[in-house]
């Protein structure tokens, strides 16, 4: 061994041994010493106030003290973790309920039908091509092979309208960025293409089948790759058979670093649609380019960036959109090219006056599939070109989802996924002729759904503002506020939470728990307004959503403190961080995933600048002011006694970057003064939640129920 290689690892041992003589804590029976983690002197001026960052090293995942603290972190949460007896069962049944075969929609690509299918436990989804939907797979595309551990997963698939090609990303370890290769179909041969630093983005093919629109960011520095901001989108267009130095660049703003992109062409081929998005605001420009004319421009459509616009389709230079101008809860209108004021539209699916959200459109059998949303679960229905009702279409169930849904223009069939929260996800096919809806998959699994029910409830928050919340249980559950209770919430980047099944959720039910979901603001449950209600300078009203959600839980006596549970991830992580430092007397156990905790630094990261449409700019004095009062790790305070909380991240997450919740775990152990442990368990190899082996998965799921066994004072039935 090399004399530097021996000095590095000494210095790690060393480190190691610092964090762990830490501080001791008490946890029922077991005594719990916490890493040290040095507190460095950085303080930052915010607009004449002084905030302290003393864990800003954190920041820094592979410094060797970082590393040292995550070591020493994953030790101490991995013994607690394996002195709870329950943990091997409860982890020996969740690989049971998640053993069944789980199914895409198929998807029709020139001669085959594609669909996606795991067996049961292999770490990734596979991709089939079959020539009938019935007919015999055969492997298309194995992420299974893609590496050794199953952590290298599909980030995105493409197909040209002929079929032949297919272009599909590989995204490592979690990670956001991704790697497009090209494959032919029929053969099941690679092609040489590679195309890298793409992110955010799908690949749209000219009809021809030539190549495809990619959107890609520069190459970061070495070693900047997970937390560098990525700024100044392109799109690029990629020629099959040519190396990625010679795609040609489509379209840029240097002028505007924050305008992201994607494309699409329309299923005419004639147009290429590229949308322009800023941060997560759910409003867009949309720019065209006339490839039938050759060396034609790309001019602006609908470029007013005052509501959301998207494009489902095109008769000639007549553009199917479905918008939330004019109309918070979305309507379909038609707008000619060159007359794109509204006074010029034609509207063909109005707004619902019944609250329903009109969630997406998709053209299918020369008519419309409308998607909609009503009460935070689904319904469809079927319209004419000029937007006249054919027909409503029945679904398994009423409070269910219907998650995704394929078809083109010209096709006379399409299929659907639908699942709820005791119902896993089946795929359905719709044949427009006989207007009749018939089962394709339907999975076995090992969960008797018959002795639980879903009924779903509506409360009040603290202003009055109704809110729903669904509540999956045992037939029969009695309310004397003994159940445990797992509380899930999210609230935000108009992002609704509808039911779906998880092997989780029927392990938990089985473990004698009830799993509520609660339908904060901030999510598109209800279209813009509801969206615009929780975000911004209303964040609060999300955080106040939440915790009268746990009230009410309380109220009407499912349950208690003690026995109560909350859960989010990503901005839901941010969620439970918040309720648990605005309430801390009100959870008996909190598990943030994954969150935004620093309000103050959260844009100076990967895409966190992004999220300002969402939580507004710390660097100036409205959003510093407004961010610090919910801030989770600002606004953790010595002498308060907290709920036993386990926190997960992963060191590969370049969404939001692990030192989120590396600095929430450290001065949430540092001030804590109560009883109850603060945990953090931290993934490696993985990132922020896409793409997640199942094996990873199952573990983490057991380790984050047998923490709450503990907690909670769970017994778990013979």
């Amino acid at each position: 061994m090399k004399s530097s290689a021996i000095a590095s690892v000494v210095l790690l041992l060393a480190l190691f041994a610092a964090v762990v003589a830490g501080t001791r804590h008490q946890s029922g029976t077991h005594m719990l010493q916490y890493p040290q983690a040095k507190k460095a002197d950085v303080v930052d001026d915010y607009f004449g106030r002084a905030i302290a960052d003393p864990y800003r090293w954190l920041e820094d995942p592979d410094s060797p003290e970082a590393r040292a603290w995550i070591g020493a972190e994953n030790a101490l949460t991995e013994r607690y973790l394996a002195s709870i007896p329950e943990r091997g069962r409860i982890k020996e049944r969740l690989t049971a309920l998640w053993n069944y075969q789980r199914y895409s929609p198929p998807s029709r690509e020139g001669s085959y039908y594609v669909f996606s299918r795991n067996d049961g436990l292999q770490p990734q989804s596979v991709v089939y091509k079959a020539a009938t939907p019935a007919g015999t797979p055969e492997v298309l595309l194995d992420p299974n092979t893609f590496s050794a551990d199953g952590t290298v997963a599909l980030g995105g698939m493409s197909f040209s309208d002929d079929g032949r090609y297919v272009a599909y990303a590989l995204a490592a370890s979690g990670s956001d960025w991704l790697e497009w290769r090209v494959r032919d179909v029929a053969a099941g041969t690679e092609l040489a293409d590679r195309v890298r630093w793409s992110k955010f983005s799908g690949a749209a093919w000219k009809k021809d089948g030539s190549g495809f629109y990619y959107s890609r960011y520069d190459e970061p520095k070495p070693g900047a790759a997970l937390q560098a901001l990525n700024k100044h989108q392109k799109l690029f267009f990629h020629a099959v058979g040519t190396p990625q130095e010679q795609d040609r660049l489509v379209y840029e703003r240097p002028d505007q670093p924050d305008w992201g992109f994607s494309a699409d062409v329309t299923e005419d081929g004639r147009f290429l649609l590229i949308v322009q998005t800023e941060g997560t605001d759910n409003r867009n420009r949309v720019f065209l380019q006339d490839l039938s004319a050759a060396g034609s421009a790309v001019q602006p459509f609908l470029d007013a960036f005052d509501a959301a616009y998207d494009v489902v389709g095109n008769d000639g230079e007549t553009f199917y959109v479905r918008t939330n101008k004019g109309a918070s809860r979305y309507r379909l209108v038609a707008v000619e090219r060159g007359k794109t004021a509204p006074p010029a539209w034609r509207l063909l699916i109005p707004e619902a006056a019944n609250r329903s959200v009109l969630e997406s459109v998709t053209m299918v059998n020369d008519q419309f599939v409308a998607r909609w949303l009503q009460d935070a679960h689904s319904r469809l229905s079927i319209h004419q070109l000029d937007g006249t009702l054919v027909r409503d279409v029945a679904l398994p169930e009423a409070l269910g989802t219907v998650a995704e849904l394929t078809g083109r223009r010209a096709h006379t069939e399409a299929f659907y996924a639908f699942t709820s929260y005791l119902s896993p996800t089946a795929i359905f096919r719709y044949d427009f002729a006989a207007a009749a809806t018939s089962v394709l998959w339907k999975p076995a699994v090992a969960f008797d759904p018959s002795g639980y029910e879903t009924v779903q409830a509506f409360y009040p928050s603290k202003d009055g503002t109704r809110i729903p919340i669904f509540l999956t249980m045992k037939k029969g559950t009695k309310r004397d506020g003994r159940n445990p209770v797992y509380l899930y919430g999210y609230g935000g980047f108009d992002i609704p939470i509808t039911p779906g099944y998880s092997p989780a959720t029927a392990a938990w039910l089985e473990m004698g728990g009830i799993h509520a979901v609660a339908n904060l603001r901030g999510g598109s449950e209800y279209g813009q307004e509801w969206y615009d209600a929780g975000r911004l300078a209303n964040k609060q009203n999300v955080f106040d959503d939440f915790i009268a959600a746990a009230e009410f839980l309380i109220r009407e006596q499912y349950t208690s403190t003690p026995r109560l549970a909350i859960a989010g991830g990503s901005n839901g992580g941010l969620l439970v961080g918040a309720c648990m430092t605005q309430r801390p007397d009100l959870f008996g156990a909190a598990l943030p995933a994954v969150g935004v905790m620093d309000m103050l630094r959260y844009h100076k990261f990967t895409i966190g600048w992004a999220w300002k449409s969402d939580y507004g700019d710390p660097d100036t004095r409205e959003g510093f002011e407004m961010n610090l009062k919910y801030s989770p790790l600002h606004n953790l305070r010595p002498g308060t006694r907290y709920p036993a909380t386990l926190v997960t991240t992963a060191d590969h997450d370049d969404r939001v970057v692990p030192a989120h919740s590396f600095k929430f775990a450290a001065r949430l152990q540092e001030v804590q003064a109560g009883p109850a442990p603060v945990l953090i368990r931290i993934e490696t190899k993985a990132g922020h939640g896409a793409g997640k082996p199942t094996d990873k998965q199952i573990e983490e799921r057991a380790d984050l129920f047998a923490f709450l066994v503990r907690e909670l004072g769970m017994s778990l039935p013979r």
